[in-house]
C-alpha cells in the first residue's frame, strides 16, 4: 500500500514555525559581546536571502519556481507507504506508515534544502559553497546541488564517517565536490583538534567550524548548513507538506516519529502537524528519537552554546551537551552532534515533543527487521526512527490499540553497509558516557 502524488502537488510554500511556537525563540549571540548578533554579521558567511528566512516571521514562504523543478528532477513527491509485513511480523493492531526520502536521487531527504540553499547562493553571484557533513548524505546533497546550479562545493566530512563509509566519498567526488576528512590540516582549527589527538574522529561541530574557517577566508564563497538553523528545517517541512496531503488517502496518524541529530528531518515531515496542534486542530503525539552516544534532548542541558566545536558561529539557546563534547564514532554520522535546532528545543520544554534514546545495537536489530519484512536497507540515522516506531506498535499490541504510526524513513543505506556487517558480525559497541561539558560548566 502507497501514496503517491503527482508532480503539481509538489507544494509551493514552505512552512515557517516561528510565527507559531508557544515562545518566542530567543536571539542568537554575538560571542564577542554576548548581546544578539546584528544580522550583517551573519552576511559574511551565509547568504542573504537565508539570512532573511531565518529570522523571518512569515508562516509561508514561497518556494521558488526553478526550486520546484529541481524538486520534481530529483525524486518528489516521494512515496509514502504502509509497512504492512512489518505490522505482520510485530503481530500488532497498529498501523505504521512510513514518507521514504530514501527515493531521492540522493537517497535521502538532505536535498530538500541544498537545492534551496544553493539556488539562493547561485542568485546572489556566490561561487563556492563549503559545508560539513557527518555521514555524508548533507555533503552528497550539497555537491548535486552545486553540479546542478553550477557552484564549486567543498566538504569537510567527519574522519569517522569518512573511514566508515568510503563510496560517500567517491559520490561526492563524481558530483564535483572536494572532499577532506575531518578535523583536517586545512584549517587552524583542524590543525589544533589534530594536534591533541592524530586519530581524532572528528564530529559535526568540528567540522562545522572548519568549514566557517575555510568560509572566511574567501569573499566569493558562502557556507551552507544541513540541519539545526531555522531556514533549513523550513526547508524540510516539504516532507511534511506532503505526507498530509498522501494520508487523507489512508487515516490520521495518532504518533509521529522522526531521528534527531540536528532536527532537520524530524521537523520535515512533523512541524506541519505541530501546527495543528499548536492551533488546537489536532492531538498528534511526536517521538524524537537520538543515540544514547549523543543524547542532547534526554541528558543535554536547555543553555546557550556554540553551534561548532571552534567557537565560531553564533551562542544559541538549545538542548546541548556542550560543543567541546568528544562525540563517539557511532555508525549514525548523521546524529552525532551535541546541540540541537532551538525551534525543537522548545517544543520539548513545552512537552509537545518527546524524546527517546536508543543504543546503536538495538537499532541496528530494528533495521534488520525492517530489511526483512520491507526490503529497504535503511540509513543507520532513519533507523532509529524505525525502533522508535517498532516499540510503539509493540506498546499498541500490549494495550489492544489500533492506532496509526507515521515515521520519517529518512534516507537509506546502501553506503551504510561497514556497519550492517560489523552488526551481523556482533562487532558494534554501545556507548553511553557519563560526562558531558554542558553538565560541568
Amino acid at each position: 500500500m502507497k501514496a503517491v502524488l503527482p508532480d503539481s502537488r509538489i507544494p509551493r510554500k514552505w512552512y515557517n514555525i516561528l510565527p507559531d511556537l508557544p515562545e518566542p525563540l530567543e536571539p542568537p549571540l554575538d560571542p564577542e559581546t554576548d548581546g544578539p548578533i546584528e544580522p550583517e554579521k551573519l552576511l559574511r558567511i551565509f547568504a542573504a536571502e537565508l539570512v532573511k528566512q531565518e529570522m523571518s516571521n512569515e508562516r509561508y514562504v514561497e518556494i521558488p519556481k526553478k526550486v520546484r523543478e529541481l524538486y520534481a528532477k530529483i525524486g518528489r513527491p516521494t512515496p509514502l507507504f504502509r509497512a504492512t509485513n512489518l505490522e505482520k511480523a510485530l503481530d500488532t493492531p497498529a498501523k505504521v506508515y512510513f514518507k521514504y526520502e530514501g527515493a531521492t536521487v540522493t537517497g535521502s531527504h538532505k536535498i530538500n534544502t541544498a537545492l534551496a540553499q544553493a539556488y539562493y547562493a547561485k542568485e546572489e553571484g556566490i561561487e563556492r559553497l563549503v559545508t560539513e557533513t557527518g555521514a555524508g548524505q548533507w555533503g552528497t546533497a550539497l555537491s548535486l546541488a552545486g553540479a546542478l546550479l553550477g557552484l564549486k562545493v567543498r566538504v569537510y566530512m567527519a574522519r569517522a564517517s569518512y573511514q566508515q563509509k568510503p563510496y560517500r566519498k567517491t559520490i561526492m567526488r563524481l558530483y564535483g565536490a572536494e572532499i577532506y576528512p575531518s578535523p583536517s590540516d586545512r584549517t587552524e582549527i583542524g590543525r589544533k583538534f589534530l594536534a591533541e589527538n592524530p586519530n581524532h574522529p572528528g564530529g559535526l561541530g568540528i567540522a562545522i567550524s572548519e568549514a566557517i574557517e575555510d568560509v572566511l577566508g574567501d569573499e566569493k564563497a558562502r557556507y551552507a548548513l544541513g540541519s539545526v538553523l531555522n531556514h533549513v528545517l523550513m526547508h524540510q517541512t516539504v516532507i511534511g507538506l506532503e505526507a498530509k496531503e498522501q494520508m487523507k488517502e489512508f487515516e490520521e496518524p495518532d504518533v509521529i516519529i522522526g531521528c534527531v541529530g540536528g532536527g532537520s528531518n524530524f521537523a520535515g515531515l512533523a512541524y506541519p502537524f505541530v501546527k495543528d496542534v499548536l492551533d488546537g486542530r489536532a492531538d498528534y503525539e511526536f517521538i524524537a528519537v537520538e543515540p544514547r552516544a549523543v543524547p542532547s534532548m534526554t541528558r543535554g542541558v536547555y543553555k546557550y552554546d556554540f553551534g561548532d566545536s571552534g567557537g565560531y558561529t553564533p551562542k544559541m539557546k538549545m538542548h546541548t551537551l556542550g560543543h567541546t563534547y568528544y562525540v563517539p564514532p557511532i555508525h549514525a554520522g548523521g546524529l552525532r552532534y551535541h546541540g540541537l535546532a532551538p525551534t525543537l528545543s522548545v517544543l520539548i520544554n513545552h512537552r509537545i515533543v518527546k524524546p527517546v534514546a536508543y543504543h546503536q545495537t538495538e537499532v541496528f536489530r530494528a533495521a534488520e527487521l525492517f530489511a526483512r519484512t520491507e526490503g529497504i536497507v535503511p540509513a543507520p540515522e532513519s533507523a532509529h526512527a524505525i525502533k522508535g516506531a517498532i516499540d510503539r506498535a509493540l506498546k499498541a499490541k500490549e494495550e489492544g490499540k489500533e492506532e496509526v504510526i507515521l515515521f520519517n524513513l529518512s534516507g537509506h543505506g546502501f553506503l551504510d553497509l561497514r556497519g550492517y556487517e560489523d552488526h551481523l558480525d556482533g562487532k558494534l559497541e554501545d556507548y553511553e558516557p557519563e560526562h558531558f561539558p554542558a553538565l560541568e560548566g
